[in-house]
């Protein structure tokens, strides 16, 4: 990497330049460094998800406990259409292992809510070789 450090007259100030390239993927930016060495983002939560899979399991409980005894019930008292309900409802079907990188803002960058929304294989080894 060509990296080059400064250090001013009166000794007390070092400055550091490192040559970086900003990349958006999904959305997001991605700092790469010239000489591909890794550098992890701070985590970012994607509310939209979470907040999405808290109405899951939500939703998901309200039926188990005879709150609504059916989908299209739910859906007439939360003012939102039958399939939509029945989407969200599918989230409650992802692998623990992804719905924890979700909550703790682990979660691949080009993976969506409108992702997950428009289905995703049945089996957790298989969400998480597609989803990450």
């Amino acid at each position: 990497m060509n990296k080059r450090a400064t250090v001013s007259a009166d000794g007390e100030t070092i400055t550091v330049h490192i040559p970086l390239t900003f990349r958006k993927r999904g959305g997001r930016k991605l700092v790469e460094t010239s000489d591909g060495a890794p550098w992890a983002p701070r985590p970012r939560v994607d509310n939209a998800m979470v907040k999405a899979l808290a109405r899951a399991f939500r939703w998901r409980r309200m039926l188990n406990e005879g709150v609504h005894a059916t989908i299209e019930e739910l859906a007439k008292a939360k003012g939102v259409a039958s399939s939509y309900v029945s989407r969200v409802l599918r989230l409650t079907m992802l692998a623990p292992d992804l719905i924890e990188a979700i909550i703790d803002g682990r979660q691949p960058a080009e993976v969506g809510l409108a992702d997950l929304l428009k289905g995703f294989p049945s089996e957790w080894k298989q969400q998480c070789q597609r989803l990450g």
